[in-house]
């Protein structure tokens, strides 16, 4: 089973509850937070560490006594855990942790218009084709970043991140079937792929390495 936990980072505009939160964390994850310039990104940071977190709480682990390893292109894993891996994205008012047994990668999007000079750059020319194959321009934007976090799930669920560009490997939704397949030659492995769509105004995806018993569930983190 594949977990996706989503938390409200506008809760730690409070800042007696974000000292709290923060001091739960690793160092690793603090430092992380301290650098970031911006308040939003500091919030979303920290959300994003309390999501894994609560996560690592259902395999009776804490955040702040892991250790970390990095991958090739600096795709971070639990060092004494192989068979737990997580994923971690946010944007706009919230963060995601995926976690389960399998390699995966996960991304949240707040959609929003006028970035569609971004998929005619980057998106490959089948994925295009089915995106302005919307008849109205709000289901183009939403088709467009349905692409872009599955896209963006893909290259985490890989480990190779931006390495890969991303007109190299397509998604294809075959939206009676429900079915979205990944065109890619990175390796000889298949990959499922699961949307979320109940946060109005932002689209998530999360990708693994293929499984018969692929199963998700999204759940919201209560504080």
């Amino acid at each position: 089973m594949t977990y996706t936990y989503y938390i409200d980072v506008t809760q730690f505009e409070n800042e007696r509850l974000f000292r709290e939160k923060l001091e739960l964390l690793s160092p690793y994850r603090q430092q992380k937070i301290a650098i970031l310039k911006h308040e939003r990104d500091r919030l979303r940071s920290l959300g994003a560490g309390v999501a894994l977190d609560h996560a690592l709480e259902t395999y009776g682990l804490r955040e702040k006594s892991v250790e970390y390893e990095f991958g090739e292109w600096g795709k971070p894993s639990l060092k004494y855990q192989p068979d737990i891996h997580f994923s971690l994205s946010h944007s706009g008012d919230y963060a995601i942790c995926s976690i389960g047994g399998r390699p995966m990668g996960n991304d949240i999007e707040a959609v929003r218009p006028g970035r569609l000079k971004v998929a005619d750059r980057f998106f490959a020319k089948e994925e295009l084709d089915w995106m302005y194959g919307a008849r109205e321009e709000a289901e183009i934007t939403e088709r467009m970043f349905r692409i872009w976090t599955m896209k963006e799930s893909f290259l985490k669920a890989t480990g190779r991140g931006i390495s890969m560009p991303l007109n190299d490997f397509a998604v294809a939704v075959d939206e009676e079937s429900g079915r979205i397949r990944v065109r890619h030659s990175c390796n000889a492995k298949f990959y499922h792929m699961k949307e979320y769509g109940e946060l109005e105004g932002y689209r998530v995806a999360v990708c693994q390495e293929e499984s018969r018993d692929a199963a998700y569930s999204m759940i919201p983190i209560v504080l």
